[in-house]
């Protein structure tokens, strides 16, 4: 079947939607987009919703899938939730016009949750310009772009506590002094916002306030003092974790599992050869992935733990 006879299928609303055959739209060429884009404009929106949310799926099973001239089309797709889709879409992307098209976006776009969206989006790059895989002026755009998202008077706080957590990753004074103040702010989504932004940031001088809110009595602040502590990878939180294992929370029991297995000391591993003993199903079955995880970096030819 042509393409083009693919589309005219796909455009009527009123037939059901072949999930496989979409792997037809993997690596369009030019002239191939074209197509798809003239086809794109003239499709009912709930099929337009339909094949970016199934593309995206498929994108993230199969990574032989390449989508990403049709995510980076609707990125101007009139409908918020498609745009959303397209971007969750490249999450693997690492295009330098990918960038300026979510700069466009988180200073332009019309919806809030758009552009809470593209500042997480821009953090991947944030992240690829501090380990030295991007241009100097792209690390510059980022940076600005995310700084003028958190300075912003206007932006409501979903959006620039993501830009927060975007920036987190470069390691330059101002970043850590907004990351400071999003700690000190009366807003409690900010200060969750600050937490996950100081495991992002990786300086082990964030861990006396880490190990500090790991007894947070929220439980979504020590979740992310756990999993931020598990970035830092210092041993010296390895205990305090080990005492997360029983909290009265699951998702912070599991979220300190995984950081005592990104430690990894001998500490943090008797911890998690206990857990595999732990009345929690999750936690034993946490507790085994992560020591799997840990023999295979040990010796990669190491066999799995029964």
């Amino acid at each position: 079947m042509s393409l083009e006879a693919y589309l005219a299928e796909i455009s009527h609303a009123d037939r059901p939607l072949a999930i496989s055959k979409l792997a037809n739209l993997s690596e369009l060429s030019a002239e191939e987009l074209a197509s798809f884009v003239s086809a794109w404009a003239d499709m009912d929106l709930d099929r337009r919703r339909q094949v970016t949310s199934h593309l995206a799926d498929l994108a993230e099973e199969n990574p032989n899938l390449n989508f990403n001239g049709i995510f980076m089309a609707c990125l101007n797709d009139p409908d918020e939730t498609v745009r959303l889709k397209a971007i969750d879409g490249l999450w693997e992307c690492e295009s330098r016009s990918l960038i300026d098209a979510l700069i466009i976006m988180l200073k332009e776009d019309d919806e809030e949750t758009v552009r809470a969206a593209a500042a997480t989006a821009l953090g991947r790059f944030a992240m690829r310009a501090e380990l030295g895989k991007s241009r100097p002026e792209d690390r510059v755009k980022v940076e600005n772009a995310l700084l003028a998202a958190i300075e912003s008077t206007r932006e409501p706080i979903d959006v620039a506590r993501r830009a927060v957590e975007a920036i987190a990753p470069l390691n330059v004074s101002r970043v850590k002094q907004l990351i400071e103040q999003a700690y000190r702010s009366d807003d409690f989504r900010m200060r969750v916002s600050a937490i996950y932004a100081m495991g992002r940031n990786c300086d082990p001088a964030w861990l006396p306030t880490l190990l500090r809110e790991l007894g947070n009595a929220d439980a979504e602040m020590r979740y992310e003092a756990a999993a931020a502590c598990g970035e830092l990878a210092e041993e010296d939180a390895v205990p305090h974790l080990g005492e997360l294992i029983n909290d009265i929370d699951s998702e912070v029991r599991l979220s300190a599992i995984a950081a005592l297995g990104k430690i990894g000391s001998s500490e943090a591993e008797g911890i998690l050869h206990v857990c595999l003993e732990h009345s929690d199903e999750l936690v034993r079955e946490a507790a085994g992935a992560a020591l799997e995880e840990l023999s295979f970096e040990k010796d990669p030819m190491s066999f799995r733990i029964e």
